[in-house]
């Protein structure tokens, strides 16, 4: 259980002795594009733990991203990460540091149904113009699960890729553009994410938050993966040393267990000591993904689902800070 955001953030940027292992392989500065989001900052500090751990100090951790936050960017900063202002849209990626590793986290997705837009000039262009400046560097780019259709059992890797609405047709743009990326020699890596869990933020706060305050779960979309967001960020930094040219690499990145939304507005209420009021029929299809080959190669998640429920229960029990931005986990026809 955690008290304070400081110690849930301690957690979640502990290496473990695998990703000290991979960075260890390594050489060079690390940029985060698009490290002042959600996942950015914890990626940034478990870099920066883990290339020391791997001794590799002296290569930097180059957090890239507007800042606007001045607090967000100074308590960074403290960790030993480096702040890099930049406008990626609109300004000159040339003047951007040279980096040996690149993770891409950049995207748009919350209000792009109504000008569509921006989620192709973010999504689509971007990675167009940072393949082009790291053309030489090993790149992770961070897609989402949104690119498979809805199915019964959880897509893998191998099946086709179905994209419903602008947003999850703009994110197959951006897997595109960095496949062509790699056609053109560059190394990359690409991971399918859904859905990160924070304690702040994530599927199961939006589910937790719900029971708590005794309004009703919708259960339509009946099914959902989710996964400890240390591990996420773990994986991607590990994927750099999996990234080819040729073909990218294409990883499923979610936990192992298929879980269901009633049963976990029921466990929720449970440990709230209240009735879990759910409404809607489930349907037979949601975004599943099976990441059984994720679990092979980097291993099981270090966070299993029954404990990020006891976390996040405690979590918003005790009144700790959360972002307030929902998931939209339940939407189902691609509008965001």
């Amino acid at each position: 259980m955690f008290a304070s955001v400081e110690e849930l953030e301690e957690r979640l940027t502990r290496p473990s002795e695998a990703l000290v292992a991979s960075l260890a392989t390594g050489s060079g500065d690390l940029a985060v594009l698009g490290a002042g989001g959600k996942m950015g900052p914890t990626l940034c500090r478990l870099a920066r733990r883990g290339l020391d751990a791997a001794g590799r100090g002296g290569d930097r951790v180059l957090a890239v991203s507007r800042w606007s936050d001045a607090t967000a960017a100074a308590e960074l900063a403290a960790h030993g990460v480096e702040i890099v202002p930049a406008d990626l849209l609109n300004g000159d990626l040339r003047e951007l540091p040279e980096a040996a590793d690149v993770v891409f986290m950049v995207g748009a997705k919350f209000g792009t149904s109504a000008s569509p837009y921006l989620a192709w000039i973010v999504n689509a262009a971007l990675p167009a113009r940072v393949a082009e400046r790291y053309g030489t560097a090993r790149i992770a780019a961070f897609s989402t699960g949104n690119v498979y259709p809805l199915s019964r059992t959880g897509s893998v890797e191998s099946d086709p890729v179905g994209p419903v609405g602008e947003y999850a047709m703009s994110c197959l743009g951006r897997e595109r553009v960095f496949e062509h990326a790699a056609a053109q020699g560059a190394r990359v890596s690409i991971l399918r994410l859904n859905y990160a869990v924070d304690l702040r933020y994530g599927v199961l706060t939006d589910i937790g938050r719900s029971v708590l305050d005794g309004a009703p779960v919708d259960v339509t979309t009946g099914q959902v993966n989710v996964v400890w967001q240390g591990y996420a960020n773990e994986v991607a930094l590990r994927s750099l040393a999996d990234a080819t040219a040729g073909t990218p690499f294409v990883l499923n990145l979610t936990g192992p267990e298929t879980a269901s939304v009633r049963r976990l507005a029921a466990a929720f209420g449970e440990r709230f000591g209240v009735e879990a009021a759910c409404v809607g029929a489930e349907a037979e299809t949601a975004l599943l993904n099976d990441a059984t080959e994720c679990h092979r190669r980097y291993g099981y998640p270090d966070v299993p689902l029954g404990t990020l429920l006891d976390w996040q229960a405690a979590w918003l029990a005790a009144g700790l800070p959360t972002s307030g931005k929902p998931t939209k986990f339940a939407v189902r026809d691609g509008r965001f």
